[in-house]
């Protein structure tokens, strides 16, 4: 197989998890906040899982595509879904549910993948002859790994404590009031951080722990 055969292959494998990985995330920071009583995300039409709505044109197209070109481990992210704070009845509380939302909605997603990689295992070898059987289940089987290695890791990656990152707002939900709003104003500097961190390897620290933890948190099933 040469290499555009195989990066096509390798597209198609992960193109639907990568999609609904970040589809649910981003629905479910909108969904909580609905919840919270900031219906901002429903009236936007934010609270869906169909991923046009999501799309990002660099982080859900453009970026993913380069990194699997590369070679690079394959991930990325779809537009923010807009939050009102002034719609909380605790806006510093509410917002960090809100932003812990969209890590915990992924885990989730690990673990159905896990359930979902037993079933299809169980199901194809039960009732499909051995030939078909293999034919069926391998591509269904990457998706099932790929899902559940970039929900982690979007987990993960998305609790590092920078804001505007998940993380960072949920630390900001934890801090003191003088404290929260001083660490706040570092959110329009936040993701040239992000990305110091990410080069220098700083972030690889906190992310991998992080990563190993979930994943043996979905190993329990």
């Amino acid at each position: 197989m040469d290499i555009s055969s195989d990066t096509i292959r390798q597209l198609i494998i992960a193109a639907p998890p990568m999609l609904l990985a970040i589809t649910f995330h981003e629905m479910s920071h909108g969904f909580v906040a609905n919840k919270l009583g900031d219906p901002t995300a429903k009236m936007m039409g934010r609270l869906t899982l169909n991923p046009i709505a999501h799309i990002d044109p660099i982080g859900t197209v453009i970026m993913p595509l380069i990194l699997l070109i590369t070679g690079a481990p394959v991930f990325g992210y779809a537009k923010p879904v807009p939050i009102n704070p002034a719609n909380f009845h605790n806006p510093k509380r509410d917002m960090a549910i809100s932003a812990a939302g969209g890590p915990v909605s992924n885990i989730l997603l690990a673990i159905l993948s896990v359930l979902f990689l037993k079933f299809i295992i169980v199901l194809t070898s039960v009732l499909l002859p051995q030939n078909i059987s293999a034919a069926v289940a391998e591509p269904l089987t990457l998706m099932c790994v790929f899902s559940i290695r970039i929900n982690i890791f979007l987990a993960a990656f998305n609790l590092i404590p920078i804001p505007p990152l998940d993380g960072g707002r949920v630390l900001v939900g934890f801090l003191p009031y003088r404290q929260a709003a001083a660490y706040s104003r570092i959110e329009p500097y936040g993701f040239m951080i992000v990305l110091v961190l990410i080069f220098t390897g700083v972030a690889g620290y906190f992310v991998f722990p992080l990563a190993n933890f979930f994943s043996a948190l979905v190993r329990l099933f």
